[in-house]
């Protein structure tokens, strides 16, 4: 799999053949360009709805978007600059999501975990429950992001994460490479800072631990056993497709919540198939690429 947020691995020009090839009615040329961005979009999208429906909504409709308009693309910028410009455009602007309404600060968001109790679980429910834990690690970690604003959110995603290089990054956001660092230093800072001061992964004198917390959020229906949303649909990890790179000036515990974010599953959408079948069948874009 390439990815397309990698300056050195990946072919400018297979998108711009399947693009000319999808804009002459090439259907499985459409289909193969929709899949090379289709998981990525959706990773992305992922993290800034913590809801695994509502990214795949979300991951169709700008995808639609995109398709709609391919033959605006002129070629003058990058296949994926001008793709991925829409993409993100689309997801600052977007209408607030579920999950957005409910988790809106840090300050927030740290008086519920606190409201959790904890339970000890004994070594064999430790076992037993080991997928559960990871769910709760997950979900929980999908949450702080939440508590950043959209753009800092979607900037973190992408400069933290994903590990964009900052000019690529700064093309798809259309603002200058400095610009950029600025405000990914500051979702670091605040987002680091609150894991260190909350989460037990980062600083092991906090309390706040998620097997301890396990038992409680299955009670509450916020974590399902029988319906993983975040530790689910996967066979890689985000840090099996993004390059590693050195950064300079990091506190330790910065390191530690790149790591952690890094080690995330990488999702297939659960309807992937579907999704695809949609975009290839709905009747507008059957219309404009004159498919069959």
């Amino acid at each position: 799999m390439e990815n397309p947020f990698s300056v050195t691995n990946y072919s400018e020009q297979t998108d711009l053949e399947l693009t000319q090839a999808s804009l002459k009615g090439n259907k499985q040329a459409l289909e193969m360009l929709i899949l090379r961005h289709q998981p990525f979009i959706y990773n992305v999208t992922l993290k800034m709805t913590m809801s695994p429906q509502e990214a795949e909504d979300v991951t169709q409709e700008v995808l639609l978007k995109a398709i709609t308009n391919l033959s605006q693309f002129q070629g003058r910028s990058a296949f994926r600059t001008w793709l991925y410009r829409i993409v993100f455009n689309h997801i600052l602007n977007m209408r607030k999501r579920t999950k957005e309404e409910i988790i809106t600060s840090f300050e927030g968001y740290g008086s519920f975990l606190a409201s959790i109790p904890n339970t000890e679980l004994t070594q064999d429910e430790a076992i037993t429950q080991k997928e559960t834990i990871e769910e709760v690690k997950l979900s929980c970690m999908s949450g702080m992001l939440l508590c950043l604003d959209r753009e800092q959110r979607l900037i973190y995603i992408l400069g933290e994460i994903f590990r964009i290089d900052h000019r690529l990054a700064s093309e798809f956001l259309e603002i200058s490479p400095d610009n950029f660092r600025q405000k990914l230093s500051r979702a670091r800072r605040d987002l680091c800072h609150f894991m260190n001061n909350q989460c037990g992964l980062v600083n092991k004198s906090n309390p706040c631990r998620c097997p301890k917390k396990t038992k409680a959020l299955v009670h509450m229906g916020i974590v399902n056993p029988e319906r993983l949303e975040f530790n689910a649909h996967y066979v890689q990890r985000i840090h099996d497709l993004v390059p590693e790179r050195a950064e300079k000036m990091l506190s330790t515990y910065e390191e530690h919540c790149q790591r952690l974010f890094r080690d995330h599953p990488f999702q297939t959408p659960a309807k992937s198939a579907q999704l695809l079948d949609d975009i290839l069948n709905n009747e507008t874009i059957k219309e404009i690429f004159e498919l069959r």
